[in-house]
């Protein structure tokens, strides 16, 4: 646990998962990245579903809720899901706080493995797994996955968040734009892994951490060139990051890293026309 201004902030483990390593690095050759993360017998690399928890002036604040637990037996074995170790509500319960009391949830984007824990079953009924929040998202981004194009509609499962929309219990707050969230906290809004992804920026006049979602999934995709296949726009996540990561290098803005097995944060520093971790 950390302190920034006013915020307390826990990171919060849901668990872990498997997605193919070269659709994780894109043109990167596997030679270079599996030094990084080694690939299991089918090519797949481990994964956290990290997400952060802010706590102060009177907010509960949780940045992304992983995969949840709704899925099917297939697509568990698909993805390599592993709650072994991690849940959200059990990482909540760990920094003291039951989902009743979240009062707001950041969704940097509606992919399955950022939203799938936003809800729940009911019996039945798929319902906002946090009663009392309002849930907060970019409404270009919103209706970009209410419409998905073929590419990304298998990561767009409707059942993680059209519930946010249609359960009366359930707050949804459609953005329109970056910009302060709260006292210190910001958002930035990016297109490059999908249209409308919002980072969440964290500050004081001595700390800034940046909760950089896809647009750096790991440490090892501080370099400019490690994008992955998935992103809409590689290009435009190549020019992104050559922005945000220079500002953060020269600033020293912690980079809060939500799928990275083993690295939770770090600094960064200019490597030449590239980016590196301290």
């Amino acid at each position: 646990m950390r302190r920034i201004g006013p915020y307390s902030l826990f990171s919060i483990e849901t668990g872990r998962f498997r997605l193919d390593g070269g659709a994780m690095f894109g043109v990167v050759p596997k030679p270079l990245w599996e030094k990084r993360i080694p690939a299991d017998e089918r090519n797949r690399i481990t994964l956290a579903m990290r997400c952060l928890l802010l706590v102060g002036n009177g907010k509960v604040i949780l940045i992304d809720t992983g995969i949840g637990d709704k899925h099917e037996a297939k697509f568990a074995d698909i993805f390599g899901i592993d709650h072994a170790h991690s849940t959200l509500e059990g990482s909540l319960a760990k920094a003291g706080y039951a989902p009743e009391e979240v009062t707001d949830v950041i969704l940097t984007h509606l992919h399955f493995d950022h939203c799938g824990g936003a809800t729940r079953r009911d019996g039945e009924r798929i319902v906002a797994t946090f009663p009392n929040a309002t849930y907060h998202l970019q409404r270009e981004h919103w209706e970009w996955a209410m419409q998905p194009n073929p590419r990304e509609r298998a990561s767009f499962l409707k059942e993680n968040f059209e519930p946010l929309a249609t359960d009366a219990t359930a707050r949804l707050n459609l953005l329109d734009g970056g910009g302060e969230f709260a006292d210190g906290i910001e958002l930035l809004v990016v297109h490059g892994h999908t249209r409308g992804m919002q980072l969440v920026r964290v500050r004081d006049e001595a700390t800034t951490l940046l909760f950089a979602a896809d647009l750096v999934p790991t440490s090892a995709h501080v370099p400019l060139p490690w994008v992955m296949a998935y992103d809409i726009e590689p290009l435009r996540t190549i020019e992104e990051k050559d922005r945000i990561l220079g500002t953060a290098a020269d600033e020293g803005w912690h980079l809060f890293f939500e799928h990275d097995a083993e690295v939770e944060s770090a600094l960064i520093e200019r490597d030449g026309a590239t980016f590196r971790v301290k």
